[in-house]
């Protein structure tokens, strides 16, 4: 994580203090929609229920900043340091993972109590610091925590619902949008040569997660990058071919998969009476062939790429071709999230609308070295069995992505907004 201005300056303290604010009430508006019931469901173990989204965000600014900083800490309950802690060892110990669905208590009204309280005592730690930089930097760092959380909220949200007979919508103010169509794809030429990536500070101002770090130099031979995302009428061609009974496009752990979950098209699509739809954070709704095709596994995204005669872009082939791009998109700041067709022309949805999967393993950087302490086990130790995803989607918030910014998901994952852009090599 990087600085940004000096404490000492009253104005950056009172625009901490609002950021802390709105980020956190952004939250809470999040569940709104929601009842008591929905906040405490856990659909699969790879989610988590809303009340635990809402309680380990305020578990993280309670356990990092006021247990030590706060003069006279108290815990607002002793219990909750395990209850709602996700992964960090070096805390303590942990309720399991696949059981969060289980805490029926603490109630949905104590976990809004418990929100208040950390809030209020945030407020004042905040409003007393004194160039004391490794406080800030820690709440700048929860509060991109939260934003992560506030995704999560969305996908994990969209799962439960989907299991539901009733296929309810999350929320009735989310509008349809209206169709627009899909421009025509291209290949947009790329030249090669050396490129710096990673994440470049201005003046040591701005925040990144350490595994954006530290910038370092690779190698680029020329390539070519698809215009847009793959839509779905693109992919449901390739539903229609057999690509999902071609054992010949598939990695061979990608077809052991397909085959012992049955799985023949994308997560959220269904079929009846000669029709396809898919199932939103709206409600269910007619199959928009323009728009991007969504909630892919890598496994279908790299199949859908041999089936093209293509392949997926590596992360330093899309951070080299975003570095160039104004960040604007579908985010969630819309609160249409959905993925939209483009018809824009040129390179066009780099960010927004759905993330993307690359070619890359989630590996460090040369010269990564994770923080110490338990903040150290927030990237690094997941450096393992993951595929890097880059732009960020339609439930992201938009000040929360960036060109260097790095997500990562098992090859399997297909909750998730993820998404399919194609590249190729010249020549």
């Amino acid at each position: 994580m990087l600085r940004e201005p000096s404490m000492e300056s009253r104005s950056v303290r009172a625009d901490l203090a609002a950021r802390h604010a709105g980020v956190r009430e952004r939250t809470a508006q999040l569940a709104v929609p929601l009842s008591a019931e929905d906040c405490c469901v856990q659909s699969m173990p790879d989610a988590s229920p809303v009340k635990w989204h809402l309680a380990h965000t305020t578990w993280f600014f309670e356990t990092f900043l006021l247990e030590k900083y706060e003069p006279e800490f108290k815990p607002w309950r002793p219990e909750f340091r395990v209850l709602f802690n996700s992964y960090y060892n070096g805390v303590g110990d942990k309720h399991p993972r696949p059981q969060r669905g289980l805490l029926t208590r603490p109630t949905l009204d104590e976990v809004t109590a418990y929100r208040r309280n950390v809030d209020e005592r945030m407020q004042a730690l905040i409003a007393n610091l004194s160039g004391d930089e490794a406080v800030r930097d820690l709440v700048i760092l929860g509060l991109n925590h939260e934003q992560q959380h506030q995704e999560l909220i969305l996908t994990d949200v969209k799962h439960l619902l989907s299991l539901n007979p009733l296929k309810p919508a999350y929320s009735g103010a989310l509008h349809a949008p209206e169709p627009t169509g899909a421009s025509a794809p291209a290949w947009i030429p790329h030249d090669g040569g050396i490129f710096t990536m990673g994440y470049e500070a201005n003046a040591n101002e701005g925040f990144c997660f350490d595994n954006e770090l530290p910038r370092h130099d690779v190698l680029l031979r020329p390539y070519l990058l698809a215009s847009r995302l793959v839509t779905n009428r693109e992919y449901m061609a390739f539903v229609l071919s057999g690509g999902y009974r071609d054992a010949a496009l598939w990695l061979s752990e990608g077809w052991d998969w397909v085959r012992a979950n049955g799985i023949t098209h994308p997560f959220y699509w269904s079929e009846g009476d000669g029709a396809w739809s898919e199932f939103t954070l709206g409600g269910m709704a007619a199959l928009d062939p323009d728009a991007p095709v969504s909630h892919v596994s890598y496994f279908e995204a790299d199949a859908f790429a041999r089936w093209s005669e293509s392949r997926l872009p590596t992360e330093a082939e899309w951070e080299h071709a975003a570095a160039r791009c104004v960040i604007e998109g579908n985010f969630a700041d819309n609160n249409v999230l959905r993925p939209l067709a483009s018809n824009r022309e040129g390179l066009a949805q780099m960010f927004g609308d759905l993330w993307q999967w690359t070619a890359s393993s989630y590996a460090p950087y040369p010269g990564y070295r994770p923080a110490a302490g338990a903040i150290g086990e927030y990237n690094g130790k997941f450096m393992v069995n993951q595929y890097v995803l880059r732009g960020g989607s339609c439930a992201t918030p938009r000040d929360h992505i960036r060109a260097s910014y790095r997500n990562f998901f098992p090859a399997t994952a297909r909750w998730q907004f993820s998404g399919i852009r194609l590249a190729r090599d010249t020549g």
